[in-house]
């Protein structure tokens, strides 16, 4: 499991950072709204920890954000406040749940396993880039009047690329996220998806390519 935590409380941040870490889950902590967005846009993380009160960006424009860009990334919001109105404009901005400070690690870690189980309920109807879509319902890779069905792991792959237009994404995030992290699957896996995914993309006409960047990754770019 992947977590991102951003809170600007470093003392309270290293410890729910420790308390993770204690369970196994991999960890990035940043200290600011603008980096959080910023590392939550990705897709990269099974959940994310919000703390409401941040510089640069307060967490609710920051999950609102999430949600406009069509991130559908699990947040639980975590905060010291525990009016009845800032857990309803949380919740209001896309959050999927809220946490009051001070808390119990067991509870932290209950809210956690309970948002991952959901994961995907924040659901939308189709993911875009260039002139092609990704309908997330029914798997179809859709361009003008044709369609493919994508199989689940180029499905997965080509939602991870979708969700990062322009940046280029790690043969390993793409095994992490794709196969797992204790996975032992190789490169050359997922190079081989990847010339299943290029097919599909020709196949529908789409002029989106899928770049290789030699010992990087792979990034999606909007061809001419």
């Amino acid at each position: 499991m992947y977590v991102l935590i951003v809170e600007d409380d470093l003392r309270l941040a290293d410890a729910v950072a420790q308390i993770l870490r204690n369970n196994d889950y991999q960890v990035d902590v940043v200290h600011d709204g603008a980096d959080g967005l910023a590392y939550a846009e990705t897709g990269n993380y099974d959940a994310v920890v919000l703390d409401v009160m941040l510089p640069k960006m307060n967490g609710f424009d920051v999950v609102a954000e999430l949600r406009r860009r069509k991130v559908a990334t699990p947040v639980l919001m975590l905060t010291a406040r525990d009016a009845l109105g800032d857990k309803v404009g949380g919740l209001d901005s896309g959050a999927d749940d809220y946490m009051t400070k001070p808390f119990a690690p067991a509870e932290l870690m209950a809210r956690l396993r309970s948002l991952t189980r959901r994961q995907g309920e924040v659901l939308f109807e189709t993911a875009e880039y260039g002139d092609v879509k990704l309908d997330l319902d029914s798997c179809d890779l859709i361009c003008g009047e044709k369609s493919i069905h994508l199989g689940y792991k180029e499905f997965s792959i080509a939602k991870i690329l979708m969700a990062n237009p322009g940046r280029v994404v790690s043969k390993e995030t793409l095994i992490e996220k794709v196969w797992g992290y204790d996975s032992e699957v190789e490169d050359n896996n997922v190079e081989a998806y990847i010339s299943f995914l290029r097919k599909k993309f020709d196949f529908v006409g789409s002029k989106v390519k899928i770049t290789t960047l030699r010992k990087v990754g792979y990034r999606l770019d909007e061809g001419e």
